[in-house]
């Protein structure tokens, strides 16, 4: 008999039952603790279930751990004679700061001009979904993006530019509401060629009228 395939991580995280593992409510207990420090009363009725509602949700936000590159392509990289640029842009994303657990989000583009062998296009958003969801800095996680590319389809060149709004520093600290990081990663072609660059940076600005 046909076993049923297997939820994938974003199913068993979306619809966890009450589950067997024994760890199971752990960070859930630790939430209710902090609702207690911050002056609160967690058995009240609008946080009685907060706790719960957290640690489903940050097992959401943060399973990019439970993933890894080969999982995500699943065998999508294609050999395709095409060596002009491939670009899909403004993927958005949402990923917590490492730094104090707060949400940064916006768009990451994603350009490769390839050698011998293409990425399915929808693999390469499922990419920047998975180190997005992980506890991040926007530095580490365009890098994180273009070296994944590059380790498994060996192109001539990658270029990874995020654009991002932190809440770290728009609701805390500084508290500039329109302030905006750009951080890039050019590899290969893109960092040697100024013509592949600047072509890249131009598919990115233009805007669909």
């Amino acid at each position: 008999m046909t076993k049923p395939p297997t939820p994938t991580t974003e199913e068993l995280l979306l619809h966890d039952s009450d589950g067997k593992s024994k760890n199971e409510h752990a960070i859930a207990a630790h939430v209710r603790e902090i609702i207690k420090l911050v002056g609160e009363d967690s058995e009240r009725d609008g946080l009685r279930k907060t706790p719960e509602r957290y640690e489903k949700a940050l097992k959401f936000l943060t399973s990019g751990y439970h993933q890894n590159v080969d999982h995500i392509l699943n065998g999508a990289t294609f050999s395709v004679l095409y060596d002009e640029m491939v670009v899909v842009k403004d993927i958005e994303f949402f990923s917590l700061c490492e730094h104090h657990l707060l949400p940064f989000f916006g768009k990451a583009h994603v350009a490769y001009l390839p050698s011998k062998k293409v990425i399915g296009l929808s693999k390469i958003a499922r990419l920047v979904n998975m180190f997005a969801r992980r506890l991040q800095i926007q530095e580490r996680m365009t890098t994180q993006i273009a070296d994944a590319i590059k380790e498994k389809i060996a192109p001539q060149g990658v270029g990874v530019i995020i654009e991002a709004r932190h809440l770290c520093m728009q609701m805390r600290g500084v508290e500039k509401q329109h302030g905006q990081a750009v951080t890039s990663a050019m590899l290969g072609e893109f960092r040697n060629n100024k013509q592949t660059r600047d072509e890249f940076l131009s598919l990115v600005r233009s805007k669909q009228r």
